[in-house]
């Protein structure tokens, strides 16, 4: 160690682990390096209250793989052209087994969805070996993350709130990573990691440049889950040299409606898999035309198109149109507090009528459809155009342009109303590449020392998402990260 380096430097805390993202991978972290006899510092951009990433909006599942080999083989099967390390693939495969021994541990209750329910690629090989599990007798609402919460809050863990990590210490001589340099209320602070740093702050689902750099297929997204998951994390071990992988791979995308007073989107309850509103709708490119089942049968995002699996295309703006009797039917939103930002934290109280949404501007109407189209600046005669094939269509009993077979109801009269549709995800699977140690490691595989990752911010997953993976991922990889760090040397 450079001492006068090292000495050179102010520190304000210390702690022999320094955890960067309080939510589940952050959490898991915490916990497995203070039960191996560490001290730690976990440092959260969100303000107390907020806290819990993506982990505590998501529907609450996690994965717990019945065998090594079963594991293994969906993994890379789901990874398909876009393999994963062998080393990887094994340590992952391993420790997802043991997730609900951990769980357990910590004072969870495992129990396991509804037996085959969820398996997403079921005709994959190894998908036999998927069980998708939640924290007591409730899915859905938090459950898992609460108690996950609850297990940080019974330990010695310093949580630093509104202190986001803004730049990793680096030794200039050994390329140690030293601590991290946090600000809270304006001030900067530096943090000390007497044995290491574990970056766990997600990815880059709210930062609109780095959608637009890595995310192909969307001129702009936004996300239902934490609005602050900015890229941090990415950027940090970039500005150390950090590889980079799985930039393009996102849980995504869905379509929502986003209004500038929220900081995330609103699920449109018309596109929900649960719900049959009454009424005619169909959802519309820029060219006035429907492009998709609106209803769309989407795989975290991805839709089958000739045997193979791509995100869904979402031509910009998209616009849902619908009659009045859809209008008339109930709120349009999907406000039920079971996944998503905007319904578990924001909690907006949608109007019963949805007509305070229309006076926001939230939704337009017209009495003609030409007057809409004229209105959504869409091409002449293109909104009467789709409305008349879609009526013909139900009509038939088929939808023969794109095989929607839910909600095929037909439009009737006037007068009609529109939401303008943003691609939606709930988070982004790339960033910093991590080995089997759970290090980040520079682009000839070299890890940068001390510095490690789990969860999101650069995820295993390349190509095809189990849903729970990524909750799964953060308990495995968090347990992974904080044995390693744990049994680094404190440098001094």
């Amino acid at each position: 160690m450079n001492q006068k380096t090292a000495q050179s430097i102010h520190w304000d805390a210390e702690a022999d682990v320094v955890v960067v993202g309080f939510g589940g991978a952050g959490a898991a972290t915490a916990i497995t390096a203070v039960e191996a006899g560490a001290s730690v510092i976990m440092l959260d951009k969100a303000p107390e209250g907020q806290e819990g990433g993506n982990t505590r909006v998501a529907a609450q599942g996690y994965l717990n793989t019945s065998t090594p080999e079963g594991a293994a083989t969906y993994l890379k099967a789901l990874c398909g052209p876009y393999t994963v390390p062998d080393d990887m693939v094994e340590v992952w495969a391993k420790e997802m087994c043991l997730n609900n021994e951990w769980l357990s541990s910590i004072g969870g209750d495992p129990q396991e969805h509804q037996h085959g329910v969820g398996i997403e690629f079921p005709d994959l090989p190894g998908s036999d070996s998927v069980h998708k599990f939640h924290h007591g007798d409730i899915l859905g609402y938090s459950k898992t993350w609460e108690m996950l919460a609850e297990a940080v809050k019974a330990r010695p863990i310093d949580v630093r709130y509104e202190s986001p990590g803004q730049k990793l210490i680096q030794d200039p001589m050994t390329q140690e990573v030293l601590g991290v340099v946090a600000v809270h209320k304006g001030k900067s602070l530096n943090i000390k990691a007497k044995k290491g740093v574990v970056l766990t702050c997600g990815g880059f689902e709210n930062n609109q440049e780095m959608i637009r750099n890595y995310l192909t297929g969307v001129p702009y997204c936004y996300t239902s889950g934490s609005p602050f998951n900015e890229g941090d994390g990415v950027r940090m071990a970039m500005e150390l040299g950090a590889d980079l992988w799985h930039m393009n791979n996102f849980a995504g995308p869905s379509m929502a409606l986003k209004v500038p007073e929220f900081p995330t989107t609103f699920s449109m309850v018309a596109l929900h898999f649960s719900h049959e509103p009454k009424g005619g709708m169909v959802v519309v490119g820029p060219d006035g035309k429907r492009f998709t089942d609106e209803k769309y049968k989407t795989r975290h995002g991805k839709v089958e198109h000739h045997g193979k699996w791509y995100a869904l295309r979402t031509p910009c703006p998209m616009h849902m149109i619908f009659d009045q009797a859809m209008f008339d039917d109930g709120p349009i939103y999907d406000g039920k507090p079971t996944h998503g930002w905007t319904q578990i934290m924001s909690g907006y109280s949608w109007s019963q009528d949805n007509k305070a949404e229309l006076a926001k501007g939230w939704i337009k109407s017209a009495t003609t459809l030409a007057a809409l189209t004229k209105k959504l600046e869409l091409p002449e005669g293109s909104l009467e155009g789709t409305v008349k094939r879609w009526n013909e269509q139900c009509a038939a009993g088929c939808d023969e342009d794109f095989g929607r077979d839910k909600m095929v109801q037909p439009f009737g009269a006037g007068p009609f109303y529109a939401v303008e549709l943003s691609p939606s995800m709930l988070n982004t699977q790339g960033g910093p590449r991590r080995n089997a140690r759970a290090q980040i490691v520079k682009p000839d595989g070299t890890p940068i020392p001390r510095l490690y990752s789990a969860g999101e911010l650069g995820s295993i997953f390349s190509y095809l998402y189990q849903g729970t993976g990524n909750i799964g991922e953060c308990f495995a990889f968090g347990r992974i990260a904080a044995r390693n760090a744990v049994a680094d040397k404190a440098w001094s």
